[in-house]
């Protein structure tokens, strides 16, 4: 099977514009997730709507593709990446621009998911550690089925431990925390980008509850490893941080 990565990342963002390219450990944001993708992947391109974005890609080495400004999510821009490449992948891997720690082994969970011919769409899911983190909103929970599969992403606590008192439901439960990176065969990426936003994805705000409200089914990987989102110039001095240890360790 052939995989290939594209990398969605805009330069206006509400919490932190040009994001992108800021710089972590004396690379740009940018470049720091590319290399972590093409040092398991073939192929790997950023999707980008800014020409500053392309031109530092392109600096560096990396594959820039040129996508529209208008595209309401990431899964637009990808799907516009991935035709305007006319790529003969059979699965794309979206990684998020702002992820620069994202690890091998987290990239090859999400490959090995497609193993199975019945699997359209892949992620990852971590198990939480502490109820503080399972009770925040930002994080959304998966409820899997016994094969891997997700039945419903929630920001709410999913399940409600029915007699036990709220701070104990992670020792009753093994609440698992959803990982914003994403793996879709080619044709179902083309699918989904083409349905109407659904009742339950604009209830919770989740763009994946309308793959399964269309019926979709999304396979859930297992990761351990903590990904360092960027969302905010505090997330980057807190990834400048992370980066010390990691080359201290």
């Amino acid at each position: 099977m052939k995989f290939i990565a594209i990398i969605p990342a805009r330069y206006a963002s509400t919490r932190f514009p040009g994001k992108p390219l800021a710089l972590l450990g004396g690379k740009t944001v940018i470049q720091r997730v590319y290399e972590q993708a093409s040092a398991i992947l073939d192929e790997a391109y950023v999707a980008t709507d800014d020409e500053r974005i392309y031109q530092a890609v392109e600096a560096f080495g990396g594959k820039a593709v040129m996508t529209r400004t208008d595209h309401k999510s990431g899964t637009d821009r990808l799907e516009e990446a991935a035709s305007k490449i006319g790529t003969d992948a059979d699965v794309i891997i979206n990684i998020q621009g702002d992820e620069p720690f994202i690890q091998q082994s987290q990239i090859t969970t999400l490959m090995q998911l497609f193993d199975d011919p019945t699997t359209q769409i892949g992620t990852l899911g971590k198990p939480f550690e502490s109820m503080e983190a399972v009770q925040n909103p930002n994080s959304p929970k998966i409820a899997c089925d016994r094969r891997g599969f997700a039945l419903y992403f929630s920001r709410s606590v999913i399940p409600y431990v029915r007699g036990q008192e709220p701070a104990t439901w992670l020792e009753h439960f093994p609440y698992l925390k959803h990982l914003g990176v994403y793996a879709y065969r080619r044709e179902v990426l083309h699918e989904v980008t083409q349905l109407p936003q659904s009742s339950l994805e604009k209830a919770e705000s989740l763009e994946q509850l309308r793959w399964l409200e269309n019926g979709y089914r999304i396979r859930v990987g297992i990761t351990n490893v903590e990904t360092v989102g960027i969302d905010t110039p505090e997330d980057l001095q807190r990834a400048e941080e992370f980066l010390k240890t990691q080359m201290q360790g």
